[in-house]
């Protein structure tokens, strides 16, 4: 099963490395990712595999939000699937 990482915040050394981190410690694989940084705020977005998360996926998105709102930054995890349906048009 893949998810959607989302990370949005004023930019800041460690935000990749912390994110990437979290999901190695939990068996999550990245498969893809895009960031950008606009004048000081980063926006980034991950495809990654949560089929072999040691984790619930409600517990992992906890964690993720958790970290975020430590840092200040907006960390959300959506399932594929959602993500997609969220977005047609």
């Amino acid at each position: 099963m893949r998810a959607i990482v989302t990370v949005i915040g004023k930019d800041h050394v460690g935000i990749i490395a912390g994110v990437c981190s979290i999901l190695s410690e939990f068996q999550v694989n990245i498969l893809d990712i895009s960031q950008t940084v606009l004048q000081e705020y980063l926006t980034m977005v991950m495809l990654v595999d949560i089929s072999a998360c040691t984790l619930r996926f409600g517990d992992l998105a906890n964690i993720l939000k958790e970290r975020g709102e430590a840092e200040g930054l907006s960390i959300r995890i959506q399932r594929e699937d959602i993500f997609e349906a969220m977005h047609r048009i």
